[in-house]
């Protein structure tokens, strides 16, 4: 689409009750980020209250016609998505704007391939926006969702704001309150957890100021509450706070109570037992079922998993063991999910793997045929594999012909548990027997004996390529080293989540490839230079971070590393500079390495931490030279074996992030606060 065109979504697709509409940038540097939003307009062009703001602080609808998204890594960058169901968009909202911000006095100009898309509800693409010459601004309205009669259309618009994230909503009506003396902060889980009595004015923390919060299940849709209640109704009320676009804090929960037990042997009774599972068919149906009964239960839960993939926010039931006739054998596909908006049905059919068992493409190509003739709307696969993007797990035909069209979508066992510990420890879920669910579900999935372990396995070429490595026999062009980089991106997929869950933040892989870089190629790529070096390499982006954490893999000498570049000080001595940082890294670890980093020049002093505290003027450079920033780096031993052992690589990569994170990032400060005086969320 071109800058001010527009389309009607019924044009282009019959499956347009829901879509999702997808951000996307890239930037040269990959360290590029911004924040997405919408609002809901009524015919004057403003919002018919505050929450018609939809944000970081008060990501989903209670209606469900708005969900913000998790993000999504891209060959060269990030997608922010947001779910939108169409059927359930009040009729008094004659337009959706979808924007996006940045922060801390970055603007759009310094990224590449600014575009928006919108995906019907099987997954098509159906339209993409790019904007160009975004200049200095640090808002920009992408497009537009608004009505015609009985249709959807959508309006490329891209117009951009000086103003940031605040004055872009205050110009469509909203009132903004970004005093950081009241912003908002939750406390411990416990806290979080806690549900409202009927007549009480508290909420729960975890829902941000001016956020409406999420609907029980179906039975008691009538006791919703309206974003804004009338003058006359019974009761005190206190005035609701106007939204904040500084970022709410997260904190950790608290100590746990100590256990009443008479010694260490004793284990506490669990709602999901683990002991009776002997086979992987009473794994599959035993995790099957787990998963989905709880997402009934924890509407919350339910609804972050199933807005990905397009289905709409309503009645959800979940089925085990179905038997569908499909030619002389009827199929019984894992689970079945049902959800029910306005009469209309949303289903989709559940095939589950765990251990380290394959998906069959025989198997899952048979339920995309049953859902197409009967008319489902996707075949969703669970197991512990990552998918990539551009290399699908199982190869289906799709017959284009057919009218309704299946959608095919992926979930790993590590994203399952990445949304069940954000809700528990961060985000909460409204009251304390759900949180338990949540709880008992986590705990059942981190159980050795649950299967359900996430990437667990770097292949039958690890071993390989680590010894072709070794030896200097491995040559560029062989398929294994291919096999072994698509494994290192799925392991550190899911070292994001895993920090990310344990963080509360946002961690992105970030990658540094050409734009417009085909994810293959750029695969074949890494593979060669795997060949050539003998190093596997990965940046994490993880949100309030002041550099880009880097995790290195020597193959050659067996060794792991992970640092961290920080950016000199604009302001100040270089010596106070080196004294500051060595006060802020006295909990360090005394065997960090510290290098400086030199303008022009390949490398600057250099030494462990242990040897500078005494002395941090070694620090600084000879002759006066600039210095650019500093890098603090952490090495250790990689484990050599293939599998999730204690002795394994992917065990190694895992133990390596954490203890950097924990002992080295937590003391950094963020990045520089906004001139704007906007407060960011604080680091856990």
């Amino acid at each position: 689409m071109t800058k001010g065109s527009n389309t009607a979504l019924s044009a282009l697709s019959e499956n347009t009750g829901s879509v999702i509409v997808s951000l996307g940038w890239s930037s040269p540097a990959g360290d590029g980020d911004a924040d997405v939003s919408v609002l809901l307009l009524g015919p004057d062009g403003k919002v018919r209250s505050d929450a018609d703001f939809y944000f970081y602080n008060n990501p989903v609808a209670a209606d469900g016609s708005v969900q913000l998204l998790d993000k999504t890594p891209t060959e060269d960058g990030n997608e922010d998505r947001i779910g939108f169901d169409l059927t359930a968009v009040p009729p008094e909202v004659d337009r959706m704007v979808v924007a996006a911000s940045r922060y801390e006095g970055a603007h759009f100009g310094e990224l590449d391939d600014l575009r928006v898309t919108l995906s019907d509800a099987v997954g098509e693409t159906l339209l993409r926006f790019t904007v160009g010459d975004a200049g200095t601004v640090s808002a920009i309205i992408f497009g537009e969702l608004y009505r015609r009669g009985d249709d959807w259309k959508f309006r490329a618009v891209g117009q951009g704001y000086d103003s940031g994230l605040a004055g872009l909503a205050t110009d469509f009506g909203v009132d903004i309150d970004d005093d950081a003396e009241t912003a908002v902060e939750t406390v411990d889980d416990t806290a979080a957890a806690v549900a409202p009595q009927p007549g009480d004015d508290a909420r729960p923390v975890a829902v941000p100021a001016g956020a409406v919060p999420e609907p029980d299940p179906p039975a008691a849709l009538d006791a919703v509450p309206a974003p804004r209640r009338s003058a006359d109704e019974a009761g005190p009320r206190t005035t609701a706070a106007r939204p904040r676009t500084a970022k709410k804090k997260a904190a950790l929960p608290g100590t746990p109570p100590k256990s009443l037990a008479e010694n260490d042997s004793w284990r506490p009774a669990r709602l999901f037992p683990v002991s009776a599972l002997k086979s992987d068919r009473d794994r599959e149906m035993r995790a099957t079922s787990v998963l989905l009964s709880v997402m009934t239960q924890v509407p919350r839960f339910g609804r972050r998993l199933t807005a990905a993939f397009g289905a709409p926010s309503g009645r959800m039931e979940t089925f085990t063991e179905v038997s569908l006739p499909h030619g002389d054998t009827p199929r019984r596909p894992d689970g079945v999910i049902r959800i029910e908006r306005a009469g209309k049905l949303w289903t989709a059919l559940v095939e589950t793997k765990t251990n380290g068992n394959p998906l069959k493409a025989d198997q899952v190509q048979a339920y995309m045929d049953i859902a197409a003739r009967r008319g489902y709307e996707a075949v969703i696969t669970l197991s512990n594999d990552v998918a990539l993007e551009g290399s699908p797990l199982v190869d289906v035909k799709i017959d284009r012909r057919r009218k309704h069209q299946v959608a095919l979508w992926h979930l790993s066992w590590a994203e399952v548990a990445h949304q069940a510990q954000l809700l528990i420890r961060h985000e909460g879920v409204g009251n304390a027997a759900r949180t338990w669910l949540l709880q008992e579900l986590l705990h059942y999935l981190q159980h050795e004996n649950s299967g359900c372990h996430g990437f667990q396995n770097m292949g039958s070429a690890w071993v390989p390529v680590r010894n072709g490595i070794s030896d200097e026999t491995l040559c560029q062009g062989d398929p294994r080293a291919l096999e072994v980089v698509e494994s290192w991106e799925r392991l550190v997929r899911q070292v994001c989540l895993r920090l990310g869950g344990e963080l509360g933040q946002k961690v992105l892989p970030a990658q540094r490839a050409r734009r417009g870089t085909d994810p293959e190629a750029r695969r074949a790529q890494l593979a060669d230079r795997l060949c050539v070096e003998g190093r596997l390499l990965a940046e994490l982006r993880v949100e309030q971070a002041p550099g880009l954490l880097t995790i290195g893999a020597d193959l050659r000498t067996g060794r792991l590393r992970t640092s961290i570049e920080i950016p000199a000080p604009e302001q100040g001595y270089p010596l106070t500079w080196a004294k500051r940082l060595v006060r802020r890294l006295a909990e360090a670890p005394a065997d960090l390495h510290v290098e400086t980093l030199v303008e022009g020049q390949a490398g600057g002093p250099r030494g462990t931490l242990e040897r500078l505290r005494p002395e941090p003027a070694d620090m600084l450079p000879k002759g006066g030279a600039a210095i650019t920033g500093f890098r603090l780096s952490l090495f250790k031993n990689m484990g050599s074996s293939r599998g999730n052992a204690e002795s394994s690589f992917i065990r190694s990569v895992d133990d390596a992030v954490h203890r950097f994170y924990s002992t080295v990032m937590v003391h950094l400060d963020g990045p520089a606060p906004r001139r704007t005086g906007v407060r960011e969320r604080a680091k856990v």
